[in-house]
């Protein structure tokens, strides 16, 4: 998902060629190419990426989930370590032209998939006990980097609220699907989460906001070797939220049941097939739309 935005940013600019990583196919746009390579394969990365010997610069945003618990989103390390380390190290060995890695990482690195955490949150901020992938990431990277030609920015968002097909990490299809089902099935839109998160402050990152943070950050030499957190800037609290998210659905705001989505919304594939062709949706598979274990680290799951 992060990756369509900032390639739809890049290529509104006029200076900008944009080359996509992905395993999946994608469509023909102009000025964009598309490479389908697993950056779980060495070898594969190596190959495929040999030709980008004009490279400038790599925004990073890979992510492969971890199965189980959903604080194993943040444990799940060799694969989200390997991924970076075979993507970057292949285009470094062959572009002479690399002049900054722009690496996303998340309030993860602050430990909002374990409960409640330290607000404000700073970048200099002394990490939580690991595990955590983000900490292998960086710490990889900044390592790898020295004595190089070119350098890294680190960008933490909070919660993204974006769409994009096959990419079910945001939150806010997660609530639009998880309000449809409600509505199908008779029931008033309950949050789902616990008490403390409906009542506590929180911030959301729109994925077109954080696109426009990426690009300032590839293109600004002072940003090097430095972290960023990157949210929308403006402050909500869930309770005065919620009631409105229910009228946009035109259903009644329920109470706050905290639930857990994974048990209760993974079987609901055959409920949402249904309600595909009564409301004449889009054919989108239900697991392209949602990732239950991570709607339940985002924000509608932390606090007491």
């Amino acid at each position: 998902m992060i990756g369509r935005y900032i390639v739809e940013r890049l290529l509104r600019q006029d200076d900008w060629s944009v080359i996509g990583l992905s395993r999946r196919a994608a469509g023909a746009v102009p000025r964009y190419r598309h490479i389908s390579v697993d950056l779980l394969d060495r070898e594969d990365a190596a190959a495929k990426l040999a030709g980008l010997t004009e490279a400038t610069h790599v925004f990073y945003a890979a992510f492969q989930p971890a199965a189980g618990a959903a604080a194993g989103y943040a444990s799940n390390i060799a694969p989200n370590r390997d991924m970076l380390v075979n993507a970057v190290t292949a285009i470094d060995s062959v572009s002479s032209a690399l002049r900054r890695v722009v690496l996303v990482t998340g309030t993860k690195y602050y430990g909002s998939h374990l409960g409640p955490f330290k607000t404000p949150a700073r970048e200099s901020d002394p990490r939580h006990m690991g595990p955590n992938y983000y900490f292998e990431q960086i710490d990889w990277l900044a390592a790898f980097q020295r004595g190089k030609r070119w350098d890294w920015v680190e960008l933490r968002p909070q919660t993204l609220c974006g769409f994009a097909p096959g990419t079910p990490m945001s939150l806010a299809p997660a609530i639009a699907v998880y309000a449809a089902i409600s509505k199908e099935l008779g029931l008033p839109l309950r949050f789902p989460g616990k008490p403390g998160a409906y009542t506590s402050i929180y911030q959301v990152t729109e994925s077109a906001h954080f696109a426009n943070a990426a690009l300032w950050a590839a293109s600004t030499p002072r940003c090097g070797l430095e972290a960023f957190n990157i949210t929308n800037g403006d402050y909500f609290r869930w309770k005065n939220l919620w009631p409105k998210l229910a009228a946009a659905f035109d259903m009644p705001a329920g109470d706050v049941q905290t639930i857990s989505l994974t048990a209760h919304m993974i079987d609901n594939a055959p409920l949402w097939r249904v309600m595909t062709k009564k409301h004449g949706l889009k054919p989108y598979a239900y697991d392209e739309l949602v990732a239950w274990p991570f709607a339940i680290t985002s924000s509608v799951a932390t606090g007491t």
